[in-house]
């Protein structure tokens, strides 16, 4: 059986990623695929009861990265190998990219200990492709502010976000050849035929 392809988006908050998922997963639905859409932090039961935590409660920044990993861990085992064994695609509302862009970006942990993180808890599985929805930072505050009301990472200060973009952004320059750059300002009409046109490529 063919391996399942695994797709992660990612950006920061207001970034407008969510939009897009829906229309991705719809996309290679109608060409056959078997689709498993999860998130992060979350995906399993366990998962989203760290989610709870991570996201409302205040923490050591370690401890924070570790429970990020954590939830990692256990949503790799328990739903993304499994799928992508099966032969489904998989896509994910944010992976480890996230935590190097939040954590490592805006909270400032040193990275070398969040790349022995990824090395212990996933050495062998990364993205076939991470989409990563890229805004101003204004952008993507005003549209945080039509929304809902706020977790702890965004009601985070301008600086903060300014640092997560950054690091998104180093990430992207570093791993050229699975990040696809999205420029989340243009018309939902545009980005969706840029997406078709990624998707089709894979």
């Amino acid at each position: 059986m063919t391996l399942g392809k695994f797709i992660t988006f990612e950006g920061i908050d207001g970034a407008g990623k969510s939009t897009h998922l829906a229309f991705v997963a719809d996309l290679l639905k109608s060409g056959g695929r078997t689709v498993i859409v999860t998130r992060e932090p979350g995906g399993t039961p366990l998962g989203e009861k760290l989610r709870e935590l991570l996201l409302h409660e205040k923490m050591h920044l370690e401890t924070e990265a570790l429970l990020m990993f954590a939830a990692r861990r256990e949503h790799i085992a328990e739903v993304i190998e499994p799928a992508l064994a099966r032969g489904a695609w998989v896509i994910s509302d944010r992976f480890t990219d996230a935590t190097f862009a939040y954590q490592g970006g805006g909270r400032k942990l040193a990275l070398d200990k969040l790349e022995a993180l990824e090395q212990w808890v996933h050495p062998h599985l990364q993205p076939d492709l991470t989409l990563l929805f890229d805004v101003p930072l204004d952008v993507a505050r005003a549209r945080l502010d039509a929304t809902r009301e706020l977790d702890k990472f965004e009601r985070e200060k301008a600086e903060f976000f300014q640092a997560t973009r950054q690091e998104y952004l180093r990430r992207a320059a570093q791993f050229p050849a699975r990040f696809k750059v999205i420029d989340s300002t243009q018309a939902i009409s545009v980005i969706q035929k840029e997406l078709a046109e990624i998707i089709a490529g894979m």
